[in-house]
């Protein structure tokens, strides 16, 4: 039974990063109705770039924070400026066909600058340190990244429903026409959501690169499992996508049980399950 417990409890640990990996795409799809096919690439540069500033300014990971996240929203505000705004609202294909060649041109740039060997971010005695609750042990790395991603997610969710940036996503996501007539700026504020999106992915990327080594080509993997948190709790629901998130973090670690290289198809199956069963997500809105 403790065994079973602990299970869950790491299930829960490792969904909340998941979860905080699909928050930035859950918003680009909730506020501009655009799928990054370059999300999970954005996530590995990310954790290179906090790689390269703990090297250059001998920090620690977390501290690197300061100069990552900073970092990393300037690149989202600019890469919405320059490029993605230029396929926003033309339908579904233009957003996928240009993020997909912006993934491969992320993938092979951190490859030329980094080479293809895999990396991690070394967090001392922090990563291994835990404790025990009624027997339970729990680590305290995960259970930091999962009050990280309790506290962006209840951020964020408090930003849409009651500040004005929030009225102004709403208002751009329903109707973006009537937005621009009463002074909504929605390109500027399309960047400004990016750049927002990419300062959690920073987040995210630490506490990836301290728990599971990277290398340029991990993208794609970190995408689908962002994808499937969203989808199953539901396209555009901030809270559904975090609930997505713990169920195929639990999935995964007891198919782990069952054989230790069943743990990402047990994840996989119960998302397909899922959206059998519920093609709108669990907390999504079914077509009329």
């Amino acid at each position: 039974m403790q065994a079973f417990i602990e299970t869950i409890a790491g299930g829960l640990m490792l969904g909340a990063l998941y979860a905080l990996f699909g928050l930035g795409l859950s918003l680009s799809l909730g506020v501009m109705k655009m799928i990054n096919i370059a999300h999970g690439d954005l996530i590995v540069l990310g954790a290179y770039l906090c790689s390269t500033v703990m090297q250059a300014l001998g920090v620690g990971p977390f501290l690197s924070l300061l100069a990552v996240v900073p970092m990393m929203f300037v690149i989202g505000y600019v890469l919405q400026r320059v490029l993605l705004n230029r396929v926003v609202g033309r339908g579904a294909l233009s957003p996928l066909l240009l993020t997909f060649g912006l993934s491969i041109v992320v993938q092979n740039v951190l490859q030329e600058v980094y080479t293809a060997d895999t990396r991690s971010l070394q967090a001392g005695e922090f990563a291994l340190q835990g404790f025990d609750l009624g027997g339970v042990s729990i680590g305290l790395l995960p259970l930091a990244s999962t009050l990280i991603s309790v506290a962006i997610f209840a951020g964020t969710s408090w930003l849409i429903g009651h500040s004005h940036l929030g009225r102004q996503a709403r208002a751009v996501a329903d109707d973006p026409g009537t937005a621009r007539l009463v002074g909504v700026n929605d390109r500027n504020f399309f960047a400004l959501v990016t750049g927002f999106v990419l300062a959690v992915i920073a987040l995210a990327s630490v506490m990836y690169g301290i728990r599971t080594p990277f290398s340029p080509t991990a993208g794609p993997e970190r995408l689908l499992y962002s994808f499937e948190a969203v989808v199953l709790g539901g396209l555009g629901n901030v809270w559904g996508t975090f609930v997505g998130g713990l169920i195929i973090g639990v999935a995964q670690l007891l198919g782990a049980k069952v054989s230790s290289g069943l743990g990402p198809f047990f994840g996989h199956l119960v998302f397909l399950i899922a959206l059998l069963a519920r093609p709108q997500g669990l907390f999504g809105k079914g077509s009329r």
